[in-house]
């Protein structure tokens, strides 16, 4: 960065070209947009002009000569930072417009911000309103009025609110509207459907969770909307298979569908393996299927490439092997939770040339059948087993060695594979770069080495729940790629074990560390330095810790994420300063961090303006602090659990106050004592209440006792 003042610098791109670039912190005073008002001293006809003077008017007509195109390359390498734009935008009248033509995305955090943005930013393509919980209407219109020549996607996707007259605006006015998201609007009925069926040029549209649309609105939507390519029905309880044919009939350019959990039976099946460019079907949980309809099913669907069977609980493994013979081009499947993986539907994947990804999820495998598919499938590079009963060392092993290829393996709480399987896994499978082995118990410290020691291109490692020591963090140092690393309740290591690793791993940017009872902030302060890029990490229970590790943890400037629950000796210093460094933190929670105060949430609600989600349950916490969280406008989710200085109050003027609140978790006591109106005028902005009566716990459990009741309370898979 040029020193402080200078408006320009030259710096040297990746490609070798000198690159025009902006100082964005310049201490000249200039907190709005203005053009260059001379000097404070008048000057008199005759006088000489200062050189300053003319070394600041020729550096503005400098600014000025600058082209758009110029200041869009500018605008995109700022892409990912929001406050350096604004700051961008600030320097001067040009500057500011630029940006308003550059900017193509609006996320406006709440519905009353939404008139200033579309004013500022009438250019914008895609609309993403998910933030806002309440979404009228009338901003519908206003929507549909300023943008109504560049709209091309709007999500609202968690909005309420709005009718068929709001989705009517939109579809009649913005004819450049080709993605809409409304999945979780229940309340939109048929009415609304038809409204949907009005824009002509849509392509792609989400409905998730829309119970009360019925076959009639979603035909209105097939015959006009007839350029659709990817259509989610998911959840839409009101539709069968009438509603389901006529869009097959009508939109032949489909090319994703997902029908997850709709009522259908095998009556509209043959219509849709008839789309001539599907690629990507979902059928999970459609419990009306069963063996006859798709084994009667003659069509086959060359163009279909992912298919989700998950969940279909009524068809066995013949009808899988039917079904898998009629679509001869896949390339991802997924059979998850589907009871039995035989020898028989092993087979059927051998015609499968092209099958790159197989999900078996929760399902029961067999030895042989896991030995078929070891000898089908000469193309796969992603194979999930996890939850599956019957995995073995055999079955496992026999797979690795035939398919050295894979870069993706998930064996979670796969409890009976030992060290020979990692031994088998590690040895060929070296392109690996996710490996996902939660909770297997019989894989061996000495086992869990081979990893780092082979498997040298790891991206994301998740050993949650194993017997990892610091030898295995030593070897693990080796996976230099590494971005994501799970290693809780991971009760063997120590820091010494973790400081191998941040000396080695600086591209990670997610760590879960909980209940790594071992890790103190020696640790923690080694993560804070050797992780650069770290967004997330979770300290949950990691009890050894204290301020020290947040004071480190405050240098991480891309923190997204702290998760630091039931560790004791955490104060509102600590929270202090990560607050203060950390601004672009998102999501914190600090349950039972018994000395957080007010004083902690006072600078919480002074530096994390990107706050979002809060967990305040068991703090020192009073009226004060929650009430300060108002300050907070992003802030959508709260949970406040046995807060000792939270009073009725206190707590109505806080949620009042936070306009921005989206759900909120409370202990039922608070119900009866807080005004019924004023929940009634909370939950209409579009909040949404969940009053739980949690008792009261103090006490925090030992991880070897809290790991000693789940490992008893463990159920077998059926």
């Amino acid at each position: 960065m040029a020193e402080s003042g200078d408006l320009f610098r030259r710096i040297r791109g990746r490609d070798g070209l000198a690159t025009l670039a902006l100082d964005l912190f310049s201490t000249t005073p200039n907190p709005i947009p203005c053009s260059y008002s001379g000097s404070a001293k008048r000057l008199r006809l005759g006088d000489a002009i200062p050189a300053a003077v003319v070394a600041e008017e020729d550096r503005h007509d400098l600014v000025d000569s600058l082209s758009e195109e110029i200041l869009f390359l500018i605008l995109d390498r700022l892409e990912s930072e929001p406050l350096d734009k604004k700051s961008f935008s600030l320097v001067c009248r040009s500057f500011y417009a630029a940006e308003s033509r550059h900017r193509r995305v609006l996320t406006p955090l709440r519905s009353d911000l939404l008139p200033a943005a579309l004013a500022r930013y009438p250019l914008a393509s895609r609309l993403d309103l998910s933030l806002c919980p309440r979404i009228t209407d009338t901003a519908l219109a206003s929507v549909s009025g300023a943008l109504r020549s560049s709209l091309r996607s709007i999500d609202l996707s968690r909005s309420r609110g709005f009718s068929q007259v709001g989705i009517g605006n939109l579809a009649v006015n913005c004819a450049a509207l080709v993605e809409i998201n409304l999945s979780n609007a229940t309340d939109l009925s048929d009415a609304a459907a038809a409204a949907i069926g009005r824009a002509r040029n849509l392509e792609r549209l989400w409905l998730a969770r829309c119970k009360m649309v019925t076959d009639i609105g979603i035909g209105c939507i097939a015959v006009g909307c007839q350029k659709l390519r990817l259509l989610c029905l998911k959840w839409c309880l009101g539709i069968s298979d009438l509603g389901v044919g006529l869009v097959a009939v009508k939109c032949k350019r489909l090319r994703s569908l997902d029908l997850s959990f709709v009522p259908i039976t095998k009556k509209c099946l043959p219509a849709v393996l008839q789309l001539p460019h599907l690629e990507d079907l979902a059928l999970v949980g459609c419990l009306s299927i069963d063996d006859e309809g798709l084994i009667s099913l003659k069509q086959e669907c060359k163009s279909l490439q992912v298919l989700d069977l998950s969940n279909c609980q009524h068809v066995s493994h013949a009808a899988f092997s039917s079904v898998l013979n009629k679509a001869p081009g896949l390339r991802q499947m997924s059979l998850a939770y589907n009871g039995l993986v035989t020898h028989s539907l092993a087979t059927s994947l051998q015609k499968l040339s092209k099958l790159q990804c197989i999900k078996l999820d929760g399902s029961e495998i067999t030895t042989s059948g896991l030995g078929t598919i070891a000898n089908s499938c000469k193309s796969l590079r992603e194979l999930s087993l996890s939850k599956c009963s019957g995995v073995t060392d055999e079955g496992l092993s026999s797979i690795v060695m035939k398919h050295k290829g894979l870069v993706k393996l998930d064996v979670t709480c796969c409890r009976n594979i030992t060290d020979f399987s990692l031994a088998s896994i590690t040895s060929s499978c070296t392109s690996l770069t996710s490996l996902r082995m939660e909770s297997c118990t019989l894989v061996s410290k000495e086992g869990l080495r081979l990893i780092g020691q082979h498997c040298h291109l790891l991206e994301a490692l998740d050993l949650t729940d194993n017997d990892l020591d610091d030898e295995g963090l030593r070897a693990i140092s080796g996976c230099q790629k590494l971005c994501i690393l799970k290693i809780a309740i991971c009760l063997k290591i120590r820091d010494e074990g973790l400081i191998h690793v941040a000396k080695s791993c600086s591209k990670l940017q997610e760590i879960d560390l909980y209940r790594s009872v071992g890790i103190t902030d020696t640790g923690v302060v080694a993560v804070a330095r050797g992780f650069p890029l770290l967004q997330i990490i979770n300290l949950a229970y990691c009890t050894g810790i204290t301020d020290d590790s947040l004071r480190s943890l405050s240098k991480c400037s891309n923190l997204e994420t702290l998760e630091i629950r039931g560790c004791p000796q955490v104060s509102s210093l600590g929270l202090a300063a990560i607050a203060v460094g950390c601004q672009k933190l998102t999501n914190l929670d600090i349950k039972k961090c018994y000395y957080v105060n007010d004083a902690g949430i006072l600078f919480l609600a002074c530096f994390s303006q990107n706050l979002r989600q809060i967990n305040l349950s068991y703090c020192s916490v009073t009226d004060v602090g929650l009430l300060a969280l108002a300050s907070v406008s992003c802030l959508q989710n709260m949970t406040i659990f046995h807060l000792g200085g939270l009073t009725p109050s206190g707590l109505s003027a806080a949620l009042l106050a936070c306009g921005g609140l989206t759900k909120v978790k409370l202990h039922s006591s608070f119900k009866p004592l807080v005004p019924k109106p004023l929940l009634e005028h909370i939950e209409a902005r579009g909040c949404v209440f969940q009053w739980r009566d949690k008792p009261f716990q103090v006490e925090l459990e030992p991880s070897e006792v809290w790991k000693q009741h789940s490992q008893d309370m463990h159920v077998p898979d059926l």
